[in-house]
Formats: C-alpha cells, sequence, structure tokens
C-alpha cells in the first residue's frame, strides 16, 4: 500500500475524526482539520491517547484566508467531510438558515475541491471524496435543507468523476454516503429548528408528536459505532479503482434503493 498524505475536513469528532484516526493508523500522513481553533489541541490529545500522528489546524472551508492555508500542501487524497445541517420545514424556515447551508455543504466545498484540484492535475495524479449522506438520495421531512444541500453533493461527485474521465484517469471522484449514526450530529441537527419554530409555526399544534417521532426514528437506526462507513472510506482511499458510490450499513442502504425504485 503506497502511504497517501490525506487532507481531510470536519475531523472535531464522528466520522471526521474516527476516519482520521484509522488512516492514520493504516500509516498515512493525515492532516486532519477543524472548524474553530479550540477545537485543534483537544484532537491532537485525542490522537495521541490512540497512539497516532496527526497534523491538525483550523480549516474553516467558509473562511477565504483559511481556504489558503492548504495551497503549499501536496494532497494526494481530499475528503470532504466538513457539513452543517438545518432543520424544520422548507415551507417557513428563513432563507439565511438555507443558504448557510448550501455555503457550507456545497459552495464552499466545491471552491476548496478546485483549489486542491489544481495541483492533482498538474501531477495528473490525485483523488477527491465527498461525504455525502443517504438522506441526500432519501427524502425526510423536516430535514429538507441539509437533504437538499447532500443531494446535491452525492450529484456534484458523479458529474465530476464523468468529467474528469473525459481526461484522465489518474484523478478519481468518489462519494462516501453514511447512513444513521450516532455520533450526536443528528441530536444537533434536530434542534437547531428549536431555535426558530416558534408557536407562530404552521406545525405549531404537531410539533410535539415531530419530535417524539424523529427521536424514536434515531434511536432505532442509529448505529452505535462508526466502523462500517470507516471501513468504506477507507477503501475509497485505498482502492486501485475506486467506485464512484459506497453507502453503509448496507440495510439502510438498500431500504433506499428500494425506496426510491417504489417511487418514494
Amino acid at each position: 500500500m503506497t502511504r497517501k498524505t490525506i487532507l481531510i475536513t470536519g475531523a472535531c469528532g464522528g466520522i471526521g475524526r474516527d476516519t482520521a484516526i484509522a488512516l492514520a493508523k493504516r500509516g498515512h500522513h493525515v492532516i486532519a482539520t477543524v472548524h474553530r481553533e479550540e477545537s485543534v489541541e483537544p484532537l491532537r490529545t485525542y490522537a495521541k491517547k490512540n497512539a497516532v500522528d496527526l497534523e491538525v489546524f483550523k480549516l474553516d472551508i467558509t473562511d477565504p484566508d483559511d481556504r489558503k492555508k492548504i495551497t503549499p500542501l501536496a494532497i494526494d487524497v481530499l475528503i470532504n467531510n466538513a457539513a452543517i445541517g438545518e432543520s424544520g420545514s422548507l415551507t417557513e424556515i428563513p432563507m439565511d438558515r438555507v443558504r448557510k447551508n448550501f455555503e457550507t455543504n456545497v459552495f464552499s466545498t466545491l471552491v476548496l475541491t478546485q483549489l486542491v484540484l489544481q495541483k492533482m492535475m498538474e501531477k495528473d495524479s490525485g483523488r477527491i471524496i465527498f461525504i455525502s449522506s443517504l438522506a441526500g438520495r432519501m427524502p425526510m421531512f423536516f430535514w429538507g435543507s441539509y437533504s437538499m444541500t447532500k443531494y446535491a453533493l452525492s450529484d456534484a461527485a458523479a458529474i465530476m468523476r464523468d468529467e474528469l474521465q473525459k481526461i484522465t484517469r489518474k484523478v478519481t471522484v468518489s462519494v462516501i454516503e453514511p447512513g444513521t449514526y450516532h455520533t450526536g450530529f443528528n441530536q444537533k441537527v434536530v434542534a437547531t429548528k428549536d431555535t426558530w419554530m416558534d408557536q407562530s409555526s404552521y406545525f405549531n399544534g404537531v410539533i410535539g408528536a415531530i419530535k417524539k417521532q424523529e427521536a424514536f426514528m434515531f434511536k432505532m437506526l442509529e448505529r452505535n459505532t462508526t466502523t462500517l462507513i470507516v471501513r468504506k472510506i477507507i477503501k475509497a482511499v485505498e482502492s486501485p479503482k475506486p467506485s464512484l458510490r459506497y453507502s453503509a450499513p448496507w440495510w439502510q442502504a438498500f431500504f433506499v434503493r428500494m425506496a426510491r425504485i417504489f417511487g418514494r
């Protein structure tokens, strides 16, 4: 296996952090970036406890100055993991929240990818990996803003892969679509609607029932560890011929595929 220099965004916790640790343990040089400066030292400490060496620094992908930090780096693999989520009905969600969701998950991710691709195209070698979500392929009520960004990201990955294959077979693009994992991210997204959905909401009379339904769904579906999806990401990083799409858990991906076939 060839040792690669891998940059991963959004590595403060959850899938991003677990992926960074797993890839470093496999001998890769991992540059794990985080959204806030105060998250840098805790991640370094976590890496030391796991007996791995990570290069860690702050990279807010929405900040043009932060994005400049990557220009000197020779990156073999870019893992676009940084993301935020907004919940609440599309019938009334404030548009500034939707714009912010797209700015992080889609627009800034694409800008960062284009920057990294400049050197990859010069040397005709590299790998781009987008961390999307099965939520992008299966519409989820009250998760419309987040789901739309992930649908766009999965589509972008497929388009970019097809475009690049017309000029090179050595710069590849893959998309990872995780199912539901207990990292705390889902609960943070669910809570965002509480900051603006008040008594004036169309759904004020049923919001309690909706919250109970969401809590039950995540209790039933969330996987307690990220092992399955981290394995898929490792495969996308190390495979000689990476596939376009990787998903896990398999049964959640299968359910989404069947639902799409039958018109959902």
